[in-house]
């Protein structure tokens, strides 16, 4: 490093020019600043590289200095050069608030202040996720304000139904880099490496202009954990078991013991120039229902060597793999007795449990290169494949291939402009869905201003999309947002975003049943598309030692041509099914409103540190064309409403870290949910008694408590569904009664 500023500094001092340089770092971390902005004489300026080193050639004479960096206070200084001159000036910046210090990536692609981004968004951070005893993301994103997951399938605000197993309007990222099924577009969940979680970071609201097909209702983007300067190895043991359901006669299981138990690891190290993370989960479930078991062993490799002779660049690779085994559960057989048992029994020929194995791998290739005036080139791939096979003739196997170069400059010191051109190429093999391919190819650009209490961003991007070579579509795309500071801890917003979604290959070929359920292909269906508009406050709270963020947002979503799996007559009029099933078509244009508001903070109250996380989210989601008298034949509502959909959610997360213990409680409510497909309610025995009985909203409460042995050594154990709550998330398919852990966790 000397070597590279002083060959620099010799280079600039023959054009007898001065040379200031420096590092810029955090007054409470510790930690350098990466993209710090560094104005003299508001004329000439530079920013901080990823390690916080700045240089700037500047004139002999007086100079005056501005320091400027995103949540912290901005600093001055004036300097006097000499001719030739080489001085060094380190600089210690003071954040405004903690809890607006929180960097996120999500929003631009680029390191960003929370406070400023101009969309809604929300940050999980590892310690709620550790403490929960979480064994997939899954029930991590459950907790997140605004946000539910339906049968696996995430729904942001209101902005997705239900279609089992096909489709996501929500993208799901793994370190910026999608990680869709390559035929369903859906989300494993599994595949996620929870044990190396860093940061989740989740955008609210189209964002298609960045992120492209299936970002139109949001974007959850899951940050891998990076070592630090000391080596940390986690290992977690637990043991789990169900309890008695709230109803007795629902106890299939008799006095056996239905148990579940898990070990995980992760170790992360700096070897020199080269970074490690590994990771690994051995994961059995006997479950809750009969006939869905389940068993999962996963392991990720991570590196990432820094080259010493060209400072800025770095070489990585991750890798992930996956197996796993089971039985999935689809529909129960009645809400009296039955309700955790599988419609059919366990006998192949009738059963609807489908028993699977399935292997998922993972390996992603990378390069980045930043230069010393911040500019930076990212070249990111990745290789995804799924195998997924089953007793039920719908095996299939998907391989995708990922391919995105990004460049980032600041053009002047307060404007970011990022541009990206981006290849992804799908091949699936399969019995459910035949042999096909899909290719998208997309270039996107955006630009970022950040001028006084000003933040303003601007983007735009091209997708073209085909299956098969066939059916080809193009789609434009913008976003734009404004971000306006009125107070030190106050950032006002507003933002329009756009988005899209190109149906999977599994919406448009699949032809399957389950049970009793036809599903029927349709290869003419259209592209959804859409856009998000919002407006909204950020607001800093600091009581004291703690510290948190207000966010309330009104948002409104416009979708058209959006697809959903719908009820109807699709095939000959013959038994068994006499033409009757399910299949996916674009129903019509739809418009989803509301209102969002979340809390986040963590900190002292007195002496008791306190961390928060909860939220509320009202939507009112409604078709624009609805035919009261064509509609309410298929649905379960005789109004508008969209299916599958909660008018309110709430989310709620607090825990208290005094001294050697933990304590921590959470809740989650969504309301009833008042449409549903009407065939469910005529066709599948106990659904329309138990959805008449419990025409409420749903409350469940968990609980948490740890005791630290010593400083590396905790016991924990967790209580969810504390109060035996019984509730559906869709008909048919109930879930979990009370269920207890005892964990045990490992830090050195």
């Amino acid at each position: 490093m000397i070597f590279f500023y002083c060959t620099g500094v010799n280079f600039l001092a023959a054009q007898n020019n001065a040379v200031l340089l420096g590092i810029i770092i955090d007054t409470e971390t510790s930690e350098p600043l990466t993209g710090v902005t560094v104005v003299a004489d508001d004329t000439t300026g530079t920013s901080t590289d990823i390690k916080g080193f700045y240089t700037i050639s500047l004139t002999p004479g007086e100079h005056n200095l501005q320091f400027s960096y995103l949540g912290y206070k901005t600093t001055y200084r004036s300097v006097k050069l000499n001719e030739s001159q080489a001085l060094t000036m380190d600089i210690r910046l003071q954040p405004t608030s903690a809890s607006l210090g929180t960097i996120v990536i999500s929003a631009g692609k680029f390191e960003q202040n929370i406070s400023v981004v101009p969309v809604s968004m929300e940050v999980l951070k590892p310690t709620l996720i550790d403490n929960k005893n979480t064994t997939t993301i899954e029930t991590a994103i459950e907790q997140v304000p605004g946000v539910s997951v339906i049968d696996g399938q995430a729904n942001i605000r209101s902005g997705s139904g239900y279609s089992y197993g096909a489709g996501s309007r929500v993208l799901m990222l793994v370190d910026g880099i999608p990680a869709l099924a390559p035929d369903a577009n859906d989300i494993k969940w599994t595949f996620i490496p929870v044990e190396s979680v860093g940061q989740i970071e989740v955008l609210k609201g189209a964002s298609s202009a960045l992120y492209g097909s299936s970002a139109m209702n949001g974007v959850i983007n899951v940050q891998l954990a990076k070592p630090s300067d000391k080596p940390e190895t986690k290992i977690d043991l637990f043991y789990g078991w169900y309890g008695n359901p709230k109803r007795s006669q629902l106890k299939w299981w008799g006095d056996e013991v239905q148990e579940s138990n898990g070990l995980s690891f992760s170790h992360r190290e700096k070897v020199k120039q080269f970074d490690l993370v590994l990771g690994g989960q051995a994961f059995q479930d006997e479950g809750y229902r009969q006939g869905e078991n389940e068993k999962r062993y996963r392991f990720n490799v991570n590196g990432r060597y820094s080259f010493s002779k060209v400072k800025g660049l770095y070489a990585g690779l991750n890798t992930n793999f996956v197996f796993g085994s089971g039985g999935n559960f689809f529909l129960w057989e009645n809400d009296s007795t039955g309700a955790y048992l599988p419609q059919g029994g366990l006998v192949d020929s009738t059963t609807t449990i489908s028993l699977y194995e399935t292997v998922r791998m993972g390996i992603d290739p990378y390069i980045t290169y930043t230069t010393s005036n911040g500019t930076s080139h990212k070249l990111k791939t990745r290789l995804y494949q799924t195998d997924n096979r089953n007793n039920t003739d719908q095996a299939s196997t998907g391989t995708m291939y990922y391919g995105e170069y990004q460049f980032q400059k600041k053009l002047i010191p307060s404007l970011t402009f990022s541009a990206g051109l981006v290849e992804m190429y799908s091949v699936v093999t399969s019995e459910l869905y035949e042999d096909h391919y899909s290719n998208n190819t997309a270039l996107y650009a955006q630009g970022d201003l950040e001028t006084g209490p000003w933040n303003i961003s601007l983007g735009a991007r091209l997708e073209s999309s085909s299956i098969d070579d066939e059916d080809k579509v193009v789609i434009p795309v913008i976003r734009s947002g404004i971000s306006f500071q009125t107070a030190e801890y106050t950032h006002l917003r507003v933002s329009y975003g756009q988005g899209y979604r190109y149906p999977s290959i599994a919406e448009k070929y699949i032809s399957t049943s389950v049970g009793s359920i036809v599903i029927y292909p349709n290869d003419s269906i259209d592209p959804e598309s859409g856009w998000t508009a919002e407006c909204g406050i950020r607001q800093g709270i600091r009581i004291r030692g703690w510290k948190g963020l207000l966010d309330i947002a009104g948002f409104w979503s416009e979708y058209q041509d959006m697809l959903e799996f719908t009820f109807g007559l699709y095939g000959p009029f013959a038994p068994p099914s006499y033409g009757l099933g399910f299949k996916s078509v674009n129903i019509g244009n739809t418009v989803i409103k509301g209102i969002d508001i979340s809390l986040s903070g963590t900190g002292n109250i007195g002496k008791l540190p306190v961390s928060i996380l909860a939220g509320y989210t009202y939507s009112d989601p409604r078709q624009k064309n609805f035919n009261a008298a064509e509609d309410t034949l298929k649905n379960s509502a005789n109004y508008n409403i969209l299916k599958y959909r909660y008018r309110h959610l709430f989310k709620g997360d607090v825990e208290f870290d005094p001294g050697n213990w933990m304590f921590g409680f959470s809740t989650r409510y969504n309301s009833f949910m008042e449409n549903v497909d009407a065939v469910f309610e005529s066709l599948i025995p106990g659904v329309n008694h138990y959805r008449t009985k419990h025409d409420y909203g749903d409350w469940v409460f968990d609980l948490r408590v740890g005791y630290r042995l010593d400083k590396s050594i905790m016991v924990s154990f967790i209580c969810n569904n504390v109060f035996n709550h019984e509730y559906m998330s869709r008909p048919a398919d109930m879930q979990p009664p009370r269920n207890y852990a005892l964990r045990f966790s490992f830090n050195y």
